[in-house]
């Protein structure tokens, strides 16, 4: 923040980002090289072709241009998202600072998408040279207020170059909220992750004085497989504690705890940031978020802000950009967007109704963590979509602000599904009053037929065990013991081994002609008919995907491999009637079972889950 004369406070919004290696080297989520209005076909044709734009790049930061050189900065990391600043805070006039040598047209553009179209308008248009390094200033235009704003950059001379800038606003400095983030960091055994995420943190933050964000930012972890080396990664702003192997929702409730204990002691934390352990991050989200929150308007103040998930394999791809829950049927908003393209950018800043942002990149008040206040103790899978159902009341997601991270086809544990469905029956009974017991039967059917259809025949044991303990209600959540039931839930599900220890050989040719195996309509009502070849003979052994497995893999297999790509280990199923029918028997108890005892333990959840929200529950819990 710098003072000027009599407006207010300099405040940088968002500086322009260039691509980093070890980061995000996708350059098209930074800028585009080349003059052409249809940028969706034409840059990702020509991406590489830099030498035909009269652009090349000029070391980390900055561009080289030839004369009539173009170069567009209306992208995911460097368009600047002026509805949502707009909408949520204070912001009133933005200025563009470039730092150039030699001679550019420069061109302000407002971008949106109206229906299917791109609605593109060239709104002010200047002249701009320096003969060295030096710092230009350009004002938006205040009628411009929705979609995207950005620029593009015409050389009009050989050799002009543009190292980078920024977005700034003017503000008084009183109407600046104080605010100071604690991110929370859960890991277990993934020491390696959580020491380069530290370090990155390190270097761009908590040790850079340059940093808008230093002084402002703690960082607690909560080391559930305590194989963390504290004295080495700890500092006055690291701070790292020991925890039992409580899950996410036990490790991310202790950083909640940890945080909330520092508060009581004159540490000032205004904002909780939850972040994944193994996720990949640019220190400019965090910064980000921090220049939201400084700015919010007051009835705002309350606000979520959420990073989107993008592939850490294809770095340009979004998984996810906050999500419904539908009693269990997610819904991940945004799925499938290439950010790439310009329109796919836009769309992105359409907003949509959402209940909750997933705790890899979630943001939220302090005020909210209250001792009366804390998650459900459920282990993994519906802990984050629960505390927001419960407490978000506004979820801000803007382009820019995200995380990359493995995307979840490649992350198949067998455990999961006791967790899945018993987790989801705990929220559907707190936030879904209306899923009865008819549901959850029809729920249990189709998930239990589609592991019998696998052979994954322990599976149906752990959905069931998943059911019975959601059976009985609260009481027994208060009583168990998180780590003890974990070793027994992680032992009832397959496990994937190496290779040369599994009875079935591994063929990467047949894996690769399961995944892409196609079926036919007579071919899919002869699986029907047959209950996938359950009433037939086998026909042989079959290579498939772990994580990505169809019906049409397993119909007529004698054994399947089912293989997992990132750990390229695997486990073997095979068909066995018999078990089919104790699975549908052990079903059908189940049923009897949920008709007698479903009602009264959904009212347990919905009456009784204060006694595991509060901190003298978890700290007994965690055995604090």
């Amino acid at each position: 923040k710098v003072k000027i004369g009599g407006l207010g406070m300099r405040f940088k919004l968002q500086d322009i980002l260039w691509p980093k290696a070890g980061l995000c080297g996708e350059k098209l989520l930074y800028y585009r090289l080349g003059k052409n209005p249809v940028h969706d076909v034409w840059t990702l044709e020509h991406a590489d072709k830099s030498a035909d734009t009269g652009v090349r790049k000029l070391g980390d930061c900055g561009l080289l241009f030839k004369e009539d050189g173009v170069a567009s900065f209306d992208t995911y990391f460097n368009g600047f998202s002026i509805e949502k600043w707009k909408k949520y805070t204070i912001l009133d006039q933005l200025f563009l600072d470039l730092k150039i040598k030699g001679k550019f047209r420069v061109t302000l553009y407002s971008k949106q998408k109206l229906v299917d179209d791109l609605l593109e308008k060239p709104i002010f248009e200047t002249i701009i040279e320096a003969k060295n390094d030096e710092v230009r200033t350009i004002l938006f235009p205040e009628a411009y207020t929705v979609g995207m704003l950005c620029f593009e950059l015409t050389a009009l001379e050989d050799g002009s170059c543009f190292y980078g800038g920024e977005f700034y606003t003017e503000v008084e400095e009183e109407k600046i909220r104080n605010v100071k983030i604690a991110i929370g960091i859960c890991t277990f055994k993934r020491e390696a992750y959580v020491t380069k995420n530290i370090g990155i943190l390190n270097e761009h933050i908590i040790e850079n004085q340059n940093s808008d964000l230093n002084g402002h930012l703690e960082v607690f972890v909560s080391d559930n497989g305590q194989t963390l080396d504290i004295d080495q990664l700890s500092s006055e702003k690291i701070h790292i504690v020991k925890n039992k192997n409580t899950g996410g929702a036990g490790g991310f409730t202790r950083c909640m705890i940890e945080a909330s204990r520092a508060n009581e002691k004159g540490m000032g934390i205004t904002h909780m940031l939850l972040m994944d352990d193994d996720i990949v991050i640019d220190p400019e989200s965090i910064v980000k978020t921090y220049k939201i929150l400084s700015l919010l308007k007051e009835e705002y103040k309350d606000s979520f802000i959420g990073g989107a998930m993008l592939r850490i394999d294809k770095q340009y791809s979004q998984v996810e950009s906050g999500a419904v829950w539908n009693a269990g049927r997610l819904e991940p908003l945004k799925m499938g967007l290439d950010m790439r393209m310009l329109m796919d950018c836009i769309y992105n800043e359409w907003e949509e109704y959402r209940e909750y942002n997933a705790w890899w990149y979630c943001c939220f008040p302090m005020d909210i963590v209250r001792s009366d206040n804390l998650p459900m103790p459920i282990f993994i899978r519906g802990d984050d979509l629960e505390y927001g159902l419960r407490n978000m009341k506004n979820l801000i997601l803007m382009n820019g602000i995200c995380v990359w991270h493995e995307p979840f086809e490649n992350k198949y544990s067998s455990f999961l599904e006791y967790y899945i469905i018993r987790n989801k029956l705990i929220d559907n009974s707190m936030h879904c009053p209306w899923y009865g017991k008819n549901d959850l039967k029809k729920d249990m059917f189709k998930a239990i037929t589609r592991e019998i259809v696998y052979y994954r025949y322990k599976n149906v044991d752990l959905i069931l065990r998943g059911v019975a303990d959601f059976l009985k209600g609260v009481d027994w959540l208060l009583k168990s013991d998180g780590e003890k039931l974990h070793k027994e839930i992680m032992a009832a599900g397959y496990k994937a081994e190496p290779l040369e220890n599994l009875d079935v050989p591994f063929s990467y040719p047949e894996y690769d002609k399961e995944r892409h195996k196609k079926s036919s309509p007579i071919n899919k009502l002869k699986r029907i008919l047959t209950l996938n070849g359950y009433l037939l003979r086998t026909r042989g052994n079959v290579v498939t995907s772990m994580s990505s497995i169809r019906p049409i893999n397993a119909y007529r297999a004698k054994k399947i491999l089912q293989y997992d790509v990132t750990s390229k280990k695997a486990f073997v199923t095979e068909k066995d009637n018999k078990k089919l029918l104790e699975c549908y028997a052990k079903m059908n108890y189940m049923f009897r079972e949920i008709d007698k005892r479903y009602d009264t333990a959904k009212k347990s959840y919905q009456s009784r889950c204060k006694e595991v929200q509060n901190i003298e529950f978890w700290e007994r819990y965690l055995g604090l």
